[in-house]
């Protein structure tokens, strides 16, 4: 049994790992630390959580109740962690970050990307999750990446609104996006140096155009990308890519030709949907995922299971809190 700790429980991406954590046979929820939300029942802000009876714990419940060999997963905002997480490291506690502070190398921990670097998780001390959007456009890409001679990238990628976390704008957001198709980040997104940091770790100087959306859905993320390659590929070249790269992973379904994914597949799970063409030099490869699952909170539980030697499937039955 592993004791589990969240700080910054209150926002979309913790109530996701709650969800998780509730229905894995071999977790114990620790603290449930809120600076904002601290003494307020969790149901009140997760209505699928009202049968947890649980508060949410104030400032400083984590570090104050994390033990040696326990797990802290840290979803509170950008900056926190980089406090946090060393302290916790200090009491030999493993930490999972999702909020992006130790995402970029130079780093002290790993890249909680399972799909590449499974091993390294296994004894990692601290694991920095990846962002949704790397998440969907790696898994679209590695494979045809690592085949080699890629002359560009282009990536047109779609989010529903919890991408943008848990605030006050959100309900503004959702009545400015329905109905409409949002660009943004255009002179740069954030989770582009993620993106092309994995990238260029397999094919130096790759070059990359980002273009983000978001799209008048409550969760889920679909990923167009494009390898442009200066020769022509044969099918049988791509194919080998695609099934070397995912076999084995339980979560990542390469479709059959002619299928494509579907957001609606994977709402609620940490599953990943990928169905990839080829068009003379262009691979065009589309990935679908949920951005609160395999790009958050199921990611997170995932990383966990790894950590701690569960079986990586374990914990992924429940229902989802939005969809």
């Amino acid at each position: 049994m592993t004791r589990v700790h969240v700080y910054g429980a209150a926002g979309y991406a913790a109530a996701e790992v709650l969800r998780l954590l509730r229905a894995h046979g071999a977790v114990e929820l620790g603290a449930l630390e809120s600076r904002s939300h601290a003494g307020e029942p969790i149901g009140a802000h997760a209505p699928l959580l009202r049968t947890l009876p649980r508060r949410f714990d104030g400032e400083g419940a984590v570090l104050a109740q994390a033990q040696r060999g326990e797990c802290a997963i840290l979803a509170g905002n950008s900056g926190a962690a980089r406090e946090l997480a060393p302290a916790l490291l200090q009491r030999g506690v493993r930490v999972i970050d999702l909020s992006g502070d130790f995402r970029l190398q130079p780093s002290i921990g790993t890249y909680g990307f399972p799909e590449r670097y499974r091993d390294a998780i296994a004894v990692a001390g601290l694991v920095a999750n990846p962002g949704c959007y790397p998440v969907a456009t790696l898994l679209a890409t590695l494979p045809a990446v690592r085949i080699g001679g890629i002359a560009q990238i282009v990536v047109d990628a779609k989010s529903g609104i919890t991408g943008a976390g848990r605030t006050p704008a959100v309900g503004s957001l959702f009545a400015e996006v329905a109905g409409e198709i949002r660009a943004y980040g255009l002179a740069g997104h954030r989770h582009e140096p993620e993106i092309l940091q994995e990238l260029r770790a397999v094919a130096a100087g790759v070059p990359l155009t980002f273009t983000p959306h978001v799209v008048p859905i409550v969760r889920g993320m679909l990923v167009d990308a494009y390898c442009i390659f200066g020769r022509v590929l044969s099918e049988e070249r791509v194919a080998a890519a695609f099934a070397g790269e995912y076999a084995g992973n339980a979560f990542v379904r390469v479709l059959p030709p002619g299928e494509a994914p579907s957001i609606r597949a994977v709402v609620g799970t940490n599953d990943a949907e990928i169905a990839y063409s080829v068009h003379g030099n262009v691979v065009r490869s589309i990935c679908a995922i949920d951005n609160l699952g395999k790009g958050a909170a199921g990611q997170a539980v995932q990383n966990l299971n790894i950590m701690y030697g569960y079986p990586e499937e374990m914990g992924f039955d429940a229902r989802a809190i939005a969809g």
